[in-house]
């Protein structure tokens, strides 16, 4: 009986092990899921992603085993749907390619006869009338039809000729809209002013970060960066200053942190940086790399007959991703060590570590 008693916290403990490792497998098999589905309106895939993450979440926030199967029958119900929207979007498309492809075979083919077709038959009308050349007393007979075959033959290479630049325009066309979709595509995640990834293109970064930390290990910290009175800058010399001072900010980050570091622009004055690999240590100690090269830099205003000189300088607050985050908790704890950095007077970098 004693014995049992002394096994009992150790089966606890392998419970709870046990637990932990199934509810991490489970999240990294929704993500699985998650990645597994296109990226289509046609099926509704945006908000099938989002329940998928809401069931994550819920995985983590509620212990209550009843609410915790609901959950998963309803959404099991969804997977399955979603799947077969999937499967029968497939279908209709490999259909239509199917489709396509026989009605282009079908075009080219025509379109491969007429042009022999045309082809051969001038070559014929040149091989006759070359033939009546051969007659020795019809001397301007036999000039005329030189001119005719010589024409015929011109015109074959005009055909020819045309349907060759035809081609080489069609393809400079495609080439230049391929050129305009990649411009759209960054465009799109890129910030007008700053010339940085946007709040939209860190969303979805730091989204797969964390689904891959369900999966594989790939730590990483963020610093936030705030500009000091950013609001007193736009008050006394102007909203356009204020936008160089962002831009410069965003160049200067982008100087100091490595090529695969990922900088954003968060929104208004404030900026994130993701640093891959990086330890809370190493965070905080290039954070306060980046707060010390900003506030050693001047920038030149002109201001009518005179020079102004401003300096700036970022609070920032640095945390790291901790097993088990989400991208809401992960971002939180910068967030807050932020804050605490703007309270103790600015100009500094905080750690999480050092929230109370």
């Amino acid at each position: 009986m004693t014995s049992k008693k002394n096994n009992l916290p150790e089966k606890l403990k392998n419970s709870n092990e046990k637990g932990r490792f199934f509810l991490l497998a489970v999240r990294a098999l929704l993500v699985f899921i998650k990645n597994f589905s296109l990226d289509l309106k046609e099926i509704d895939s945006e908000e099938f992603k989002k329940k998928i993450d809401q069931l994550s979440e819920k995985l983590i926030s509620d212990d209550k085993t009843k609410k915790l199967q609901s959950a998963f029958e309803k959404n099991k119900k969804n997977i399955i749907t979603h799947i077969k929207k999937q499967k029968d979007y497939l279908k209709d498309r490999e259909d239509e390619f199917k489709e396509i492809i026989d009605l282009l075979t079908k075009a080219m083919a025509v379109v491969d006869h007429d042009n022999q077709v045309y082809n051969e038959k001038i070559y014929r009308q040149s091989e006759k009338l070359e033939k009546i050349t051969l007659l020795d007393d019809i001397k301007k007979i036999k000039n005329k039809l030189i001119g005719e075959v010589e024409s015929i033959r011109k015109t074959i290479r005009e055909k020819e000729l045309g349907d060759s630049e035809k081609l080489e325009k069609l393809s400079a066309k495609v080439n230049s809209l391929n050129v305009e979709l990649e411009k759209a595509k960054e465009e799109s995640v890129k910030d007008g002013l700053a010339g940085i990834y946007n709040r939209k293109a860190f969303d979805r970064y730091i989204q797969n970060l964390v689904e891959q930390n369900t999966v594989t290990k790939a730590p990483f910290s963020i610093l936030l960066l705030d500009i000091d009175d950013f609001k007193k800058i736009n008050d006394n010399f102007g909203h356009q200053t204020g936008d160089r001072v962002l831009v410069a900010t965003a160049h200067k980050c982008k100087e100091l942190i490595r090529s695969d570091d990922f900088l954003a622009r968060y929104g208004g004055e404030e900026f994130v940086v993701v640093l891959s690999g990086a330890s809370l240590r190493n965070a905080v100690k290039k954070g306060k790399l980046i707060c010390k090269e900003i506030s050693k830099a001047r920038y030149a205003l002109e201001e009518g007959n005179k020079n102004t000189i401003i300096s700036i300088t970022l609070s920032i607050g640095a945390g790291v991703y901790k097993k088990g985050d989400t991208v809401e908790t992960a971002i939180a704890r910068s967030d807050k060590a932020l804050y605490t950095a703007k309270q103790a007077g600015k100009n500094r970098v905080v750690s999480e570590k050092e929230i109370k």
